[in-house]
């Protein structure tokens, strides 16, 4: 009796340890570091954990910089056949800018023939098109986007990092077949998704706020006002944004937003106005630049709906708040910066949530992570 009940309680105690251990695997053993963004007793400040940071920090390290190229020189259109984008380059700044290209996106193994022929001037193979049409978007994104990225500006590494194709990218997710009775389908949503964080919300956050153009709110203007302005569905779908967005930072909700009140922009820091433009940057990338190419690409290129890669916010900041951390690699590069330019989008909008304001929001709150 007395051996079945030792027996008995080590399998309880084996029982309990696992548990503890279940319970806690979610968790992140210590030191965490903690920095306050806000004013005290708001709750605003980031949690960061310096071993996850010492791993970003070696993912975002820049290449080293192809040697500048003499300004001197005859065009390269001048020279060389089918040149349509880098028009205003010289031959030896042109060649200096395929050969960063090539560093930066071609498989190593294949090197220029990844876009090229022999005849480098064709347009046979769908690389070489693709790129032209990324060269023309990095310029505009430098141009006409400094709304978002600053005079940091961007390069084809800041997506690429070495790989043909970037490695955070993402298509139309079509979800399971939908079934017929009572479980007629799961409403886009209860499937644990690493684009939401794991949790249960909606799992393609993309394609209604950075391929179409919904505005993103939770909280109505006016009692009661009905429709899909203020549904559960339009707030599931809202916060499957945000954690998508944080995840793709590596910050909290305070990094952009007040905790006292998230909606209010007045209260908010600056870097939800830079936020607010990088989502429409993201949905102009992707309706004017990425979904143009779709019939361009080999079938194997595309999702299962037939659709192109397209971008989000983890495209280019990879885990961090700013792409390697702020460090700017295009002004080593001043051939990407282009003469394009486009009309600039609306500011966000005002505190209420209303008609837009005069200009964008100009709160002083916050600072980023060190």
């Amino acid at each position: 009796m007395s051996v079945t009940y030792r027996t008995d309680a080590g399998l309880a105690a084996l029982i309990g340890t696992l548990g503890v251990c279940l319970g806690l695997g979610g968790c992140e053993r210590p030191p965490m570091d903690a920095v306050q963004t806000g004013y005290r007793g708001l709750g605003m400040a980031e949690v960061i954990n310096p071993r996850l940071d010492a791993v970003k920090a070696a993912k975002n390290q820049l290449p080293p910089v192809v040697p500048p190229a003499s300004a001197d020189g005859p065009l390269a259109s001048s020279v060389y056949q089918n040149i349509q984008v880098l028009k205003d380059l010289n031959v030896a700044q042109f060649t200096r800018v395929m050969l960063a290209i090539t560093q930066w996106v071609a498989p190593p193994d294949q090197s220029c023939s990844y876009c090229h022929t022999s005849n480098m001037a064709s347009d046979d193979r769908y690389t070489k098109v693709v790129s032209r049409r990324m060269i023309q978007m990095v310029r505009h994104i430098n141009s006409d986007w400094t709304s978002h990225v600053g005079e940091t500006g961007v390069t084809c590494y800041t997506c690429h990092r070495g790989n043909a194709v970037p490695s955070q990218v993402w298509f139309i997710n079509p979800g399971e077949s939908s079934t017929s009775g009572l479980i007629a389908g799961n409403a886009g949503k209860n499937k644990p998704s690493p684009t939401v964080g794991l949790s249960s919300l909606p799992y393609d956050p993309y394609t209604r706020y950075l391929l179409e153009d919904h505005n993103i709110r939770v909280i109505a203007n006016d009692a009661l006002p009905g429709g899909d302005h203020s549904s559960i569905k339009q707030t599931d779908a809202t916060y499957g944004l945000m954690i998508s967005m944080s995840e793709a930072l590596g910050v909290n909700c305070v990094y952009c937003h007040n905790s006292r009140s998230f909606a209010v922009w007045d209260a908010s820091t600056p870097k939800r106005t830079t936020a607010w433009y990088g989502i429409r940057l993201a949905r102009d990338l992707n309706s004017n630049y990425l979904v143009p190419l779709t019939s361009k690409f080999p079938q194997h290129r595309l999702g299962v709906l037939g659709d192109v890669a397209k971008v989000n916010c983890a495209t280019c900041h990879q885990g961090v708040f700013k792409p390697f951390y702020g460090e700017s690699m295009a002004k080593s590069y001043p051939e990407l910066q282009g003469e394009v330019h486009h009309q600039t989008p609306a500011p966000p909008p005002s505190s209420s949530g209303g008609s837009p304001q005069s200009a964008p929001p100009t709160a002083a709150l916050g600072r980023a992570p060190p």
